[in-house]
């Protein structure tokens, strides 16, 4: 019977296929290894002798790759031994070298070597600094509170807002109407207010880490006395000169510091610890209130904060009302364009535990001379006490 399927056709059909399988079966029964196929399906008789490396060629690639891995080893190993050398080496190095700084004098309460970097620092950064340059503004919007970062100086018991004055020390030219002498209730010494004018002018300047004195003067005899007080000076322990004689020149209240120009800036606050946060100023310029009140001269002519700024005395001081706290800035610093005496952060007024009713605002300095509370300001020829170079950080803390 025929099959119905085409495609199954049987080798009977066609006799020279037939025949040819049976001259193939008979040759691979002859030379069974003629029939084992290659990795690609492909009988080894079929791969064309060029395409087939010589056993030699094959022995001298191994060959070669055997001397790169031992090559590559041999590096690899002298490389190790010089990594564990050299880091050994400096392992040991760090570890004398941080010994030798923990045994070496002192210089204003740091290390020398130390106290040398800060300067190198300072001088580096005051041959940089230019009062045209300004940091960087955001918009408003982006402004957030900061942290409450220090309370040094912020004792809220005895802090009476209504009876804050700022008083101002070193005026070229006292106005009369302030050049007064204290009250009887302000010459007892050793009395601490951070209440009312009349106790900061008499008070005397104590401040931490220092042995500022001063004798406290009677309504008798304040004028004989006065003039020694004026030229005594301490050295702080910073290496710094601070005057003792903390008698105002001038006491202003919030409103009259609100008639300087107003000015508004987004700035960043950075702090030594490494946070920053953006917030919104509104206050006075300290160049401002600087050229109403200008400070006496180097030269001893009269001042002129605009046309001749390198005449002025070099240093500004800043203390709270108690004097808990304190920084010393300098006085090109102090004149930056972007240097407020602030009273209002983020639209409104500063609250207590913010510094109010007056801070500095320095975006040119780290947030340890950001002082909140002004109670006293103070220029200067010496450089003037601060709480955190006392305590071994960089005096100048610019950035």
């Amino acid at each position: 019977m025929s099959d119905n399927n085409p495609e199954r056709v049987s080798k009977r059909d066609e006799p020279g296929l037939l025949a040819q399988d049976v001259d193939r079966d008979n040759q691979l029964a002859e030379n069974p290894s003629e029939a084992q196929p290659t990795e690609s399906g492909v009988p080894e008789d079929a791969i064309a002798e060029d395409d087939v490396e010589p056993s030699d060629s094959r022995q001298n690639v191994t060959g070669a790759a055997s001397d790169d891995d031992k090559a590559a080893v041999v590096e690899m190993r002298q490389r190790t031994r010089r990594s564990f050398i050299v880091g050994g080496a400096a392992a040991l190095a760090a570890a004398g070298g941080w010994r030798w700084l923990r045994t070496r004098r002192e210089a204003d309460g740091l290390a020398w070597p130390l106290r040398l970097s800060h300067e190198f620092n300072e001088q580096l950064s005051r041959d940089y600094f230019s009062r045209s340059r300004l940091v960087p503004t955001f918009p408003g919007d982006m402004a957030s509170e900061p942290r409450i970062n220090g309370s040094y100086g912020l004792d809220e018991e005895s802090f009476d807002p209504a009876n804050w004055r700022l008083a101002i020390v070193g005026l070229a030219s006292p106005p009369e109407s302030v050049a007064e002498k204290p009250s009887a209730s302000s010459e007892e010494p050793n009395t601490k207010s951070s209440t009312s004018n009349s106790s900061l002018s008499g008070r005397s300047k104590t401040k931490a880490g220092t042995d500022s004195k001063s004798d406290v003067q009677s309504a008798g005899d304040s004028s004989d006395q006065s003039d020694e007080t004026d030229e005594e000076t301490d050295s702080d322990a910073d290496g710094s000169d601070t005057t003792t004689n903390t008698e105002p020149d001038l006491a202003l209240t919030l409103a009259e510091i609100k008639q300087l120009p107003r000015v508004e800036m987004v700035t960043q606050l950075k702090c030594i610890e490494g946070w920053s946060v953006i917030v919104r100023w509104a206050g006075a310029r300290l160049a401002d209130l600087i050229a109403k009140y200008p400070p006496l001269t180097k030269s001893g002519s009269d001042p002129d904060v605009m046309r001749r700024p390198d005449d002025l005395v070099g240093y500004v001081s800043l203390e709270t009302p108690d004097s808990e706290y304190y920084v010393g800035i300098d006085m090109e610093s102090a004149l930056h364009p972007q240097t407020l005496l602030c009273y209002e952060m983020n639209g409104q007024p500063l609250s207590l535990k913010h510094g109010a009713p007056l801070r500095l605002v320095i975006p040119v300095k780290y947030g340890i001379k950001n002082i909140k509370r002004i109670g006293k300001i103070t220029y200067t020829d010496k450089r003037p006490a601060d709480y955190w170079a006392e305590r071994g950080y960089d005096w100048y803390s610019g950035h």
